[in-house]
Order: C-alpha cells, then sequence, then structure tokens
C-alpha cells in the first residue's frame, strides 16, 4: 500500500533508510532510554544489528508497512527512524518512533510525526494509532504537540526487561481531526521544578516510591488521609509510575517535597479535582514526620499556589481538613487560605464511621 519517497517535514526530512545509516542507528540504540521503552531493541546494541534492522526495514515495504528515517533536510544525516504498521482489516495503522539522543529536546519528533501522519491519511488510512509507555513522558509529548488525543490506558500492554508488563497511553487521530497540538491545561514547571532555596517540589517518580510509601504508611498520616488504610508498596509504585501520564492529560499534579540542601525526600503535594470549567482544584499534602515543624508544608502549598496562579488558568483553589486536623488548618492559614464552610459526614473514617470536612480556599490574587 505505501511506496519509498521522500517527505518533507519542515526542519527534518524522511527519506528511505541508506546502508551509510548503520553507524549513527548502533551510536543512537546504545542510548538507555531507548532500550528502556523498546524492549524489542536489542542489548548491547551493535553495528550487526543496526545492519540487521536496515534489511527488516527495507523487507517492511514489501509487507505493506512503511519505514523512514527522519533525517536533516541539508545534509541527510540520519536522526531518528519513524514507521508505520500496515493498516488493519479497518483501515487503521500504528505509527511509532524514536529518535536520537543528539535530535532531541528540538521538535523534530512531532514535526516528523505531524508529516507521517497526514502523508497516511493521503493515502486513505482513517485512523493512526500511537502507544507510548504511561512512564514515557516524552513520547507522550510528542503525541499531543503532533494533534493526537489520549483515548485511555491499555493495562499490562507490553513484556518490558524487568520482566513485567507494562501499561500504555492509547493516542489516536483521525483523518477528520483538526489534528491542532493539544496544549496542556497544566505545564510542567519552569525548569522541571519548584523551589524557594529551602524546600524544591518536583514531578513524583518511581525513585521517590520507598519515600512516599514510608510517608503512607505513617499513623498520623493514615489519621487524617482518605481512604485511612496503609495502601501496598506495589499501589505507591504504580501511582508514582503514572503521575507523568495524568499532569499531561490536566488530571492531576503529583509532586514530591524534598529538602532543597540534601534533596531528601521529606513529603508529597498535589493539585488534583481539577475543573478547567469552573477554574477550581484542589490542594493536598502530607510530610514524613522526620521533616516536621520546619514549616516545610507551608512553603510547598505556597510554591505550588503561586505555579498555578501563574502558569494555568486557575482561579481558585481549595482544601479540605478534618476538624480535629489543627495542623493542617495552621498550614492553609499560613498559606493565605480562607476557612470556608463544614461538610457534614463527608469523609470515610476507620471502621466505617463518617467524618466532617472544613473546606478553605485561595483566590488567584
Amino acid at each position: 500500500m505505501f511506496t519509498p519517497e521522500v517527505i518533507s517535514a519542515g526542519r527534518v526530512q524522511l527519506r528511505p533508510h541508506e546502508e551509510t545509516d548503520a553507524d549513527a542507528i548502533a551510536r543512537a540504540c546504545a542510548d538507555p532510554l531507548i532500550a528502556e521503552f523498546i524492549p524489542s531493541v536489542p542489548t548491547p546494541y551493535t553495528r550487526d544489528d543496526a545492519v540487521s534492522f536496515l534489511q527488516a526495514a527495507a523487507a517492511a515495504w514489501v509487507a505493506g508497512a512503511a519505514q523512514f528515517a527522519v533525517a536533516d533536510p541539508v545534509s541527510g544525516e540520519w536522526l531518528g527512524n519513524i514507521g508505520l504498521k500496515p493498516p488493519d482489516v479497518r483501515g487503521n495503522a500504528e505509527i511509532g518512533y524514536l529518535m536520537a539522543p543528539w535530535a532531541r529536546g528540538k521538535g523534530s519528533a512531532t514535526a516528523a510525526t505531524r508529516a507521517l501522519t497526514a502523508w497516511a491519511f493521503a493515502r486513505g488510512v482513517a485512523r493512526v494509532e500511537l502507544l507510548a509507555d504511561v512512564e514515557n513522558v516524552a513520547s507522550q509529548r510528542v503525541a499531543y504537540a503532533a494533534g493526537f488525543l489520549a483515548e485511555g490506558v491499555q493495562r499490562g500492554c507490553e513484556p518490558r526487561r524487568d520482566g513485567l508488563r507494562h501499561d500504555m497511553v492509547s493516542f489516536a487521530r483521525l483523518a477528520g481531526d483538526p489534528g491542532d497540538p493539544v496544549r496542556p491545561y497544566l505545564p510542567f514547571p519552569p525548569g522541571g521544578s519548584l523551589t524557594d532555596g529551602v524546600v524544591r517540589l518536583e514531578p513524583i517518580t518511581v525513585a521517590d516510591a520507598p519515600g512516599f510509601h514510608r510517608m503512607m504508611t505513617d499513623p498520623l498520616v493514615l489519621r487524617y488521609h482518605v481512604p485511612p488504610d496503609p495502601p501496598p508498596f506495589e499501589e505507591i509504585a504504580e501511582r508514582c509510575r503514572k503521575t507523568g501520564m495524568w499532569w499531561l492529560a490536566g488530571e492531576r499534579a503529583e509532586l514530591a517535597v524534598k529538602d532543597a540542601v540534601t534533596g531528601e525526600f521529606a513529603g508529597h503535594i498535589q493539585l488534583m479535582q481539577i475543573m478547567p470549567p469552573l477554574g477550581q482544584a484542589m490542594v493536598g499534602y502530607s510530610l514524613l514526620a522526620g521533616h516536621r515543624g520546619r514549616g516545610f508544608v507551608t512553603r510547598a502549598v505556597n510554591l505550588l499556589a503561586g505555579w498555578a496562579f501563574e502558569h494555568t488558568a486557575l482561579h481558585r483553589i481549595v482544601a479540605g481538613t478534618d476538624p480535629d486536623n489543627t495542623a493542617s488548618q495552621r498550614v492553609l492559614e499560613r498559606a493565605g487560605f480562607t476557612r470556608e464552610s463544614v461538610q457534614r459526614a463527608l469523609l470515610p473514617g476507620p471502621d466505617g464511621t463518617r467524618r466532617d470536612n472544613v473546606e478553605w480556599a485561595r483566590l488567584r490574587p
């Protein structure tokens, strides 16, 4: 169905592979990120593996697929790979890509994905699908920037080198879609973190799972947690894997609270229940016992609220506290929140009991 040709994609060019691409492919595929997120890539990767790939890429055209090199439009230098699987019986094709480490961060993957998607539509493909690992935030950002919409999570979709089956985010573009870039409602913090010199807030990762789990099994944290039950470590680790996906989707922002001097995990803060039509979100937080009494939570709330009001369209941030949680109430007062109401029997307590919730709010300045 597809015929090899050269496709102009602005900052890059899509062209059939050449034998001279082998050395660059071998060098790129030694990158740990490629090995992590593309488990079919051999490791360690050799030049012989690159030659085998070039042979497979040539054969893919005969089998109804399309395999292009992403190249510099002037020098012809290989920068990455992008391709389409053969269309299925429903007229849908799956797109996939990888970029060399030296070619990332310049919009090349997005340009290539947009160009190949348009090329596929012009040849009768009705729907282009894209899968990205839930932890592969860079690939998900490419999908959104190329006009793809997230449609859900395919659980246990892909076997990984660690022996586990990992979840994948499912994206798609239809031939009739406008293809406009999807701008995240929650941009990532400038420079990747927020800090006031005492505490630093960073998007939470799997590396934070041990500290996060230790915090979530603390009796004082559990006393006021919803629900008031200690989560297993596996649940915490899975939550940490998905935080980047949730952030990009505008569902929530989850950050580790760290000591800005030592880098030690101190706690967790999140922006959740985000409702764009209302311009409202809720903040929640917890802290490890060893870091309490140092003003870390107040600083974290101020940093997150300040970032949210400056970089998003949120107008109102709310928080809820148990009536007996005076420490949390003092944090909110110091962070500029005003007590607004009491919601009776809102919170689940231990042994089937119900507890009131005191609601607080801080408005955009």
